[in-house]
């Protein structure tokens, strides 16, 4: 047997979906994130805005994402609250009410650490118009350390979360074989009037704003290392020539998870499987020539 690591995957991955077949491995609970696909329209349809993690991560290093995270158990305290009401989003996303906050709140947060972008305002109907002074970095960054709760960034800046600006995509929960598991709430939301994203993530060493055509073009030709869910959310925005139709597209979208699964084939060969995205199928690690 030959051994080749594809693009983007890691290369412990085929011997550790081989020892889970062997019932050699105990998946890891996976842990709760959220993330966001922020979009903006050009001339020629929707923009997304993504990341290229640093390659140092010990996750997906070196892969394009969406600005998003892990859930902090502090993303679970009250806070002021516009949109759809909790029981609403608990329905949506499939989990209690104060799990439905706890994601919904890191999906702002997050997105508020990586892309200076905010989905917050100072009523119901508003959205702050510029984040970018010194006080806003001062305090995105505590966020980022941990040193200040989102709760308290709200209530100090007497702001209500607009949750009505996110639109719930996709659930997908990382294959049972990695050793860093995330199950991951994928929203949609439009890029906020007067605001724009900035270069502060540590996590990332790049972003750009690109259409979907062009980045799953560029993950084809080997330019772009996406892994799975990242390129299936670029493939559902392809219908979309507008963000407004994208949004208006996530109401009644299946929340239900996706679960890749690790194969090995008859003559060896490690794939990455997707139920129901056969295209998104992909060799880890190839078998006998």
């Amino acid at each position: 047997m030959t051994s080749m690591d594809s693009p983007g995957f890691p290369a412990a991955w085929a011997e550790r979906v081989r020892a889970l077949l062997r019932g050699e491995l105990t998946p890891v609970v996976p842990r709760g994130a959220a993330t966001v696909l922020l979009l903006r329209d050009r001339p020629g349809g929707p923009q997304v805005h993504m990341l290229r993690r640093r390659v140092s991560m010990a996750f997906a290093g070196g892969a394009y994402a969406y600005p998003g995270g892990g859930v902090d158990p502090r993303d679970e305290r009250p806070v002021r609250w516009a949109g759809p009401a909790l029981d609403r989003w608990s329905a949506v996303l499939g989990v209690p009410e104060r799990r439905a906050q706890a994601v919904v709140c890191a999906a702002v947060r997050e997105t508020f650490e990586e892309s200076g972008v905010l989905l917050a305002g100072p009523d119901d109907g508003t959205v702050v118009a510029d984040t970018t002074g010194a006080d806003w970095e001062a305090d995105r960054k505590a966020l980022v350390a941990h040193e200040l709760g989102f709760a308290d960034f709200l209530a100090r800046r007497e702001l209500a979360l607009r949750s009505d600006l996110l639109a719930p995509w996709a659930r997908w929960i990382t294959p049972e074989f990695e050793e860093r598991r995330y199950d991951t709430w994928f929203f949609l939301a439009r890029l906020p009037e007067g605001q724009r994203t900035l270069d502060v993530s540590a996590e990332a060493d790049r972003t750009v704003w690109l259409r979907p055509a062009d980045g799953i073009g560029g993950q084809e030709r080997g330019e772009m290392v996406m892994l799975p869910p990242t390129v299936s959310m670029l493939r559902d925005l392809l219908p979309y020539g507008s963000a407004d139709e994208a949004l208006a597209a996530a109401e009644g979208r299946d929340m239900a998870p996706v679960v890749p699964l690790g194969t090995v084939d008859a003559d060896g060969a490690v794939r990455l499987t997707v139920p129901g995205l056969p295209r998104l199928d992909r060799v880890i690690a190839e078998g006998d020539r």
